[in-house]
């Protein structure tokens, strides 16, 4: 079984926040997150179907490995491949129910973020002055 699994361009960790607009950049940094993990959801998703179709071959290779009488080694060995395969689709569920779960926290924190600093990223950006830093007028 081979996998498809491969890091894509423009995948990797998010970028620092720089320049003058953190919070645009702050707001492109979680939607790239949330596609990310979209996508690894759907390959998750792909990569435990075949895990889970050949665990089925394999029982059905020791079945008939059984049936012809060949050397029971063959058939232990074929068994420990297919409950190999059944322990790795339950990983695999796992980090499909992880990467599912972190992709809507993600969509959460993006729509948090947004609503409690959108207006004031608004109020900044439409000034021609310079603004002081959050926190400031804190001392």
């Amino acid at each position: 079984m081979s996998s498809n699994l491969a890091r894509r361009p423009g995948s990797g960790p998010a970028a620092p926040a720089g320049g003058d607009n953190k919070y645009k950049t702050v707001q492109q940094n979680l939607k790239t997150l949330g596609q990310a993990m979209d996508m690894a959801v759907g390959e998750l998703e792909a990569l435990l179907v075949r895990v889970r179709t050949n665990g089925g071959r394999s029982e059905d290779v020791a079945v008939r490995i059984a049936d012809a009488e060949l050397d029971k080694k063959f058939v232990g060995m074929v068994n420990h491949v297919s409950v190999a395969l059944g322990g790795a689709a339950v990983e695999a569920r796992k980090l499909n129910d992880t990467a599912h779960e972190v992709s809507g926290l993600t969509d959460e924190a993006r729509r948090t973020h947004e609503r409690l600093y959108e207006a004031l990223d608004d109020i900044r950006s439409s000034r021609p002055e310079r603004t002081p830093r959050p926190g400031f007028f804190a001392h």
